[in-house]
C-alpha cells in the first residue's frame, strides 16, 4: 500500500465517481483528505462516508472561491501536499447541435476551473517547495470522439495545463501530471446505451469498462513518493482502448 501518512490532500469534485474513489484511495493510504463539491450537504455526506476530514462546497469556476478554499485547507492543516483537480462536466452533442450555453459551462468548469485549481495549489505549495498536482484529462482529449467535440477540446486543454505547469513548477519542487481515463463506469457514462457499452467493451483489449477505482489507484501512485521523478505526464487509463 502506498504510504501517504502525514500528507494533506484536496480533491475537487469529490462527491461521486472518480473523485470519490480517489478520496477513498488517498484516505486508505493514510492521507488527511478534504473533498469539495457544488452542493455542501452532499459534500459533507460524501466526506463522512469516505472517512475524509471535511466536505466543502465549491464552484471551481469562481477563482476567488477556489483560492479561499485552498488557502483555508493549507492553513487549517498546516500544509497542502496533494491537489487533485477532478471537478468537470460533460455535455455531449453533435457538432452542429452544440449550444452556446454548453460551450460556456464546459469551458468554464473543465478548463478555467482546472486552471484556477492548479494556480491556487501552486501558490500554496511553493511555500514548502514540494507538492503534487493531478488533473483529470481524457483519452478523447488526445484522440477525439464523434459527438464530443466540445468535451474533447476542453480535456485537451486540461492535459496541456498539466504539461505547461509541470515545466514551470518543477523548479519549485512541484510535480504536475494528468490522467486520461477511457470509458469509466460513472454518472457521466451512465447514459450510454447497451449497444454503446458493448461496442466499447469489444474495442477494449482488457474486455471491460473501467471502474473509478482503476483511475483512483493511478492517481494515488502519481501523488506518492513512488512517483517522485514523474512529472509532465498524461497517463492513459483506458484498458488499451486507444491502442
Amino acid at each position: 500500500m502506498t504510504d501517504l501518512a502525514g500528507r494533506v490532500a484536496l480533491v475537487t469534485g469529490g462527491t461521486r465517481g472518480i473523485g470519490l474513489a480517489t478520496v477513498r484511495a488517498l484516505v486508505e493510504a493514510g492521507a488527511t483528505v478534504v473533498l469539495t463539491g457544488r452542493d455542501e450537504a452532499r459534500a459533507k455526506e460524501a466526506a463522512t462516508a469516505a472517512g475524509a476530514a471535511a466536505g466543502l462546497a465549491l464552484d471551481v469556476t469562481d477563482a476567488k472561491a477556489v483560492s479561499t478554499v485552498v488557502r483555508g485547507v493549507a492553513k487549517e492543516h498546516g500544509r497542502l501536499d496533494v491537489v487533485v483537480a477532478n471537478a468537470g462536466i460533460m455535455d455531449d452533442a453533435l457538432l452542429g447541435m452544440i449550444r452556446e450555453d454548453a460551450v460556456s459551462a464546459t469551458l468554464d468548469t473543465n478548463v478555467a476551473g482546472t486552471l484556477h485549481t492548479v494556480q491556487a495549489a501552486a501558490r500554496a505549495m511553493m511555500r514548502k517547495k514540494t507538492g503534487s498536482i493531478v488533473v483529470l484529462a481524457s483519452i478523447v482529449g488526445e484522440y477525439g470522439s464523434a459527438g464530443q467535440t466540445l468535451y474533447a477540446a476542453s480535456k485537451a486543454a486540461v492535459a496541456n495545463i498539466a504539461l505547461s505547469a509541470a515545466k514551470e513548477l518543477g523548479r519549485s519542487g512541484i510535480r504536475v501530471n494528468a490522467v486520461a481515463p477511457g470509458v469509466i463506469e460513472t454518472d457521466l457514462t451512465a447514459g450510454l446505451s447497451e449497444e454503446a457499452v458493448a461496442e466499447n467493451v469489444k474495442k477494449t483489449p482488457l474486455g471491460r469498462l473501467g471502474r473509478p477505482e482503476d483511475v483512483a489507484k493511478a492517481i494515488r501512485f502519481l501523488v506518492s513518493d513512488e512517483a517522485s521523478f514523474v512529472t509532465g505526464q498524461v497517463l492513459g487509463i483506458d484498458g488499451g482502448l486507444v491502442l
